[in-house]
């Protein structure tokens, strides 16, 4: 939706890139209005701009101007179908709902889970260029409900790479959007500290696995594979995991699916305590640093799912340049052949310090 400089709120979502004199944006699609936003909005002049039709809290956006002409404009919003952005956001503040009530003591409904997290994940199963986006969501104080949502769109992405049919596909989202439903049972000052963990709090967090297990144990909408992924999903592969340091073939394929999504999206977010970082910096860091961490064709899995980049695809590079992707090499996913804007080509797979630091859908 439209709307002026005077009317926009923290917490809005850009829709589109907001241009000033030069060729790259002042404020790229996606970004969340924050205070230096709007003052750059001010400096540059911008009177009118585009939003997503929800703020960042899964609120839809509310025009502060009395006009009947402004009223009418969200009538007729409030009416069109929800987009990626809007709907993403909507299961993220249902999901919090549900993650409260955990807390108070309710039990966990799966059915109710089930009921908003597949719609998200069969949009982004349509068009899987929207899990390069995923990340620029999330909240350092809403990062555990971002995150469920997020990670129950990877793992089902990564399961649908590695040739799932679509149940399983379906049980792998339930199980990512659960995997922490555990984290219900931590104290409420732990999971809002914003200081590294002690030793004796992060005891506490690693008992979520089994507390979520325990959660979900008795429920017949759950496959076993699922209730073992929420227990598991923490272990790894040479066996240095939690909570019993299984070893390679002792974890199960969903268990190893929802870890390697759990810790791929817990690095390309803001935390409370920890910055984020770039989406391709990662890949690099999880196939290199994490080597052995996890079975090779789940981290190929999600090589392959980030690093399927369509020829034209607009691209920023750590360097600050804006490109677009000529080719991807089979043995080289993560890391394509890029264009620059002054139409050189540079190889990624050949450059140790280079790499996209934003992909543009």
């Amino acid at each position: 939706m439209k709307v002026h400089r005077g009317d926009i709120q923290l917490g809005c979502i850009v829709a589109e890139d907001i241009m000033g004199m030069a060729a790259s944006p002042i404020i790229p699609k996606n970004t969340v209005i924050e205070e230096e936003h709007l003052n750059i909005l001010q400096a540059f002049h911008i009177d009118e701009l585009f939003i997503e039709k929800t703020k960042v809290d899964g609120n839809l956006f509310r025009s502060s101007l009395s006009s009947d002409k402004a009223t009418d404009q969200e009538d007729t919003d409030q009416q069109e179908p929800l987009g990626f952005v809007d709907l993403y956001l909507t299961t993220v503040k249902e999901f919090k709902k549900e993650f409260v009530n955990w807390q108070s003591g309710t039990a966990v409904n799966v059915a109710r889970v089930r009921e908003f997290i597949l719609p998200v994940v069969q949009v982004v199963e349509q068009n899987h260029t929207y899990v390069y986006s995923l990340h620029q969501y999330s909240t350092k104080k809403d990062y555990l409900y971002h995150h469920a949502v997020s990670v129950s769109v990877i793992s089902a992405l990564i399961g649908k790479k590695l040739g799932l049919n679509s149940g399983q596909v379906n049980q792998l989202a339930l199980a990512g959007a659960l995997s922490d439903c555990g984290m219900a049972k931590v104290s409420p000052h732990i999971l809002t500290k914003e200081q590294p963990l002690t030793e004796s709090e992060f005891k506490e967090v690693k008992l979520h696995t089994a507390n979520g297990y325990k959660m979900v144990k008795d429920t017949p909408l759950l496959k076993t594979e699922t209730k073992l992924a929420i227990f598991q999903h923490h272990e790894r592969f040479d066996g240095t995991g939690y909570p019993a340091s299984e070893k390679s073939d002792r974890i199960h394929l969903h268990s190893q699916i929802v870890g390697i999504a759990d810790v791929f999206h817990a690095m390309t977010s803001e935390r409370v305590y920890r910055r984020k970082q770039p989406i391709f910096k990662v890949l690099d860091m999880i196939s290199k640093d994490l080597f052995g961490k996890f079975d090779i064709k789940v981290v190929e899995g999600l090589l392959q799912l980030f690093g399927d980049l369509r020829t034209g695809t607009a691209v920023r590079l750590s360097t600050g340049e804006y490109g677009e992707v000529v080719y991807t090499k089979p043995n080289a996913f993560t890391s394509p052949i890029v264009k620059r804007k002054s139409g050189e080509l540079i190889d990624l797979s050949q450059q140790n310090n280079i790499y996209i630091s934003e992909v543009f859908i």
